[in-house]
């Protein structure tokens, strides 16, 4: 029986193979006219002669309630000018953010229909590691100042835990992570599991979305951190379970395990001085992967599912 289980197992994920290379095909053929506008350097060259066709073409940049002074003297403050100067020399063109980000429009437009192109457009604003990215229907706004490599001396003071996150190739990330939020039906959140199966669909959507993006890129870890997560992936689920975590109430579990930070605490000394923060995030999406394994169900279909539902039919069984 062994070889045969075995011959079945390689023809499957042959097949399976086949088959994304096929939908990757035919997503690379989706045409997406996509054009990133550099409000930022539009913004630091602009005079006031031509201050009022900047504020047309990008009137959503323009808060009504100030005149053309206060922008132009919003231009020549000194701050503003260090960030115009910072980021347009690290972003002297963006051809790679570009390619990256029509890769996750075709990806969306190939799942979701009903996606339409928006505005694409960069800006040096201050730093903001929290909302790194904004986005509506129409408009995209990128501050690239959020994204001038760790060690840039705009970050000194930061957390090294945050600091990582804001290198130029989690940009694309970030734009698919709140895509996911946009597109994933959240339900109330009760328990532990419920933010563990939520955060799992949020990174799975980043698997069919942005495919070209390593593992431990889309959880923003590092590579070191995404190999400590897999080599204990046993542990924490027993420690989960064990604990009786999963249908826990208690608010500050997200603390410990989903939210930003620099370790996860299972107040523990050397695992906690070990471990990466958000593991919660890495096991929920090890669900929701066994989840889509083992069932016969559509990537949009599983973004409906409540909790129930796919932790009952997953049959996760932890890496060891």
């Amino acid at each position: 029986m062994k070889p045969i289980y075995f011959l079945l197992l390689t023809f499957l994920s042959i097949f399976s193979c086949e088959k994304e290379d096929k939908t990757e095909s035919e997503i690379a053929k989706i045409s997406i006219n996509l054009t990133v506008e550099r409000f930022d350097k539009a913004f630091a060259e602009v005079t006031p002669k031509d201050l009022p066709k900047l504020k047309g073409t990008f009137p959503f940049m323009f808060a009504k309630q100030y005149d053309d002074s206060f922008w132009l003297d919003r231009q020549k403050d000194t701050l503003q000018i260090e960030l115009q100067n910072e980021t347009i020399k690290k972003y002297k063109d963006l051809k790679t953010e570009a390619l990256e980000i029509e890769s996750l429009f075709q990806h969306l437009k190939f799942y979701f229909p009903q996606f339409k192109t928006p505005r694409v457009v960069t800006v040096a604003s201050d730093v903001d590691y929290i909302n790194k990215v904004i986005v509506t229907d129409t408009i995209v706004v990128l501050p690239l100042a959020n994204y001038l490599g760790q060690g840039h001396f705009f970050y000194q003071g930061l957390q090294a835990y945050i600091a990582q996150d804001l290198e130029p190739e989690l940009m694309v990330v970030d734009l698919a992570n709140k895509y996911a939020k946009h597109y994933t039906f959240e339900q109330r959140r009760k328990t532990f599991l419920d933010d563990l199966i939520y955060e799992g669909k949020l990174l799975y959507f980043k698997d069919k979305v942005i495919p070209f993006k390593s593992n431990s890129q889309k959880l923003s870890y590092t590579d070191t951190e995404y190999k400590w997560a897999q080599a204990n992936e046993e542990y924490i689920w027993r420690y989960f379970v064990d604990k009786e975590l999963l249908y826990n109430t208690d608010p500050k579990l997200a603390s410990r395990f989903i939210n930003p930070s620099p370790f996860s605490k299972f107040y523990l000394e050397q695992i906690d001085s070990d471990s990466p923060g958000e593991l919660g995030k890495y096991i929920g999406w090890q669900i929701v992967r066994a989840y889509m394994e083992n069932n016969t169900i559509s990537f949009k279909q599983m973004l409906t599912k409540s909790t129930k539902e796919i932790f009952d039919n997953a049959n996760y069984k932890p890496r060891k």
